[in-house]
């Protein structure tokens, strides 16, 4: 009876750990380090509540010539659920995942199983970091494989005219991010942690070298930029969604550890 009633406890003890993870805003994440980035910047883009901006607007106002922030875009309760730690690496553990460098200087490429990625590479990232030295897990993944995640998201419904959708889908460690590029229009949206952005119009091409991260950037070059040069910015959170229109320069830093979906629309 009594080896009975510790399996009784041990068990109510893991589905408790199990809830309480799923309802923690990091999703079991931001137990794998207390290291995160305070400094969220300002936000000089302009954010509405979904309700408060209808499809026809954001085409007039913001599809073709200036980045948006929506909230409550979607509901995506479920896919966040199946985004905690505990939840993918149950999942996808074993599945193998493509990490890129995240720069615009090489093009190196490595696989590895997904368990390996979590447990080895995500963890934060330093100032003197170079972009070719930096592992990243965003896009490469191969969609069959994460198919049975993928068909549970809920995209952006504001799409553009003759266009249609592609997923990219992140996690990466606090520091990370990819550094200034552009290419063609889409959305970013965070399901755990925060992520910055910065913005330049086609334009306006920022200053910044192509083996250095974007931490670096934010840490030697964003402080002294003249007035003229700043970027459009905000820090976006799980329940906003980014959209940026075609050609835009834009980089991003994971704040802590995050979870994140980009939909490219092509």
């Amino acid at each position: 009876m009594e080896h009975k009633n510790t399996q009784f406890v041990v068990i109510c003890l893991l589905v408790v750990l199990r809830a309480e993870e799923r309802t923690d805003d990091g999703g079991g994440w931001s137990l794998n380090s207390d290291f995160r980035l305070q400094d969220e910047g300002p936000c000089n883009i302009d954010v509405f509540d979904s309700s408060s901006l209808s499809y026809q607007q954001f085409i007039e106002r913001y599809a073709y010539s200036r980045p948006v922030i929506l909230r409550g875009l979607t509901d995506n309760t479920k896919f966040r659920l199946m985004c905690s730690k505990s939840s993918l690496l149950q999942d996808y553990g074993d599945r193998r995942v493509r990490l890129s460098t995240a720069n615009t200087y090489s093009y190196r490429k490595v696989d590895i199983p997904f368990q390996e990625y979590v447990d080895i590479f995500l963890r934060p990232q330093s100032t003197d970091t170079l972009g070719s030295d930096t592992l990243y897990f965003f896009g490469d993944n191969n969609f069959t494989e994460w198919q049975s995640l993928f068909q549970h998201y809920e995209s952006p419904p504001y799409v553009l005219p003759l266009t249609s959708g592609a997923y990219s889908f992140g996690i990466a460690g606090p520091g990370t991010g990819v550094p200034f590029h552009w290419h063609g229009p889409g959305y970013s949206e965070v399901i755990y942690g925060r992520k910055r952005w910065f913005l330049y119009p086609p334009e306006k091409e920022p200053h910044f070298h192509p083996n250095r991260t974007t931490l670096s950037w934010v840490t030697e070059t964003y402080p002294h930029l003249p007035e003229d040069e700043a970027p459009l910015e905000c820090t976006i959170r799980p329940g906003e969604v980014l959209y940026f229109p075609d050609r835009w320069w834009h980089a991003t830093l994971n704040l802590d550890t995050s979870v994140f979906i980009s939909t490219f629309l092509g």
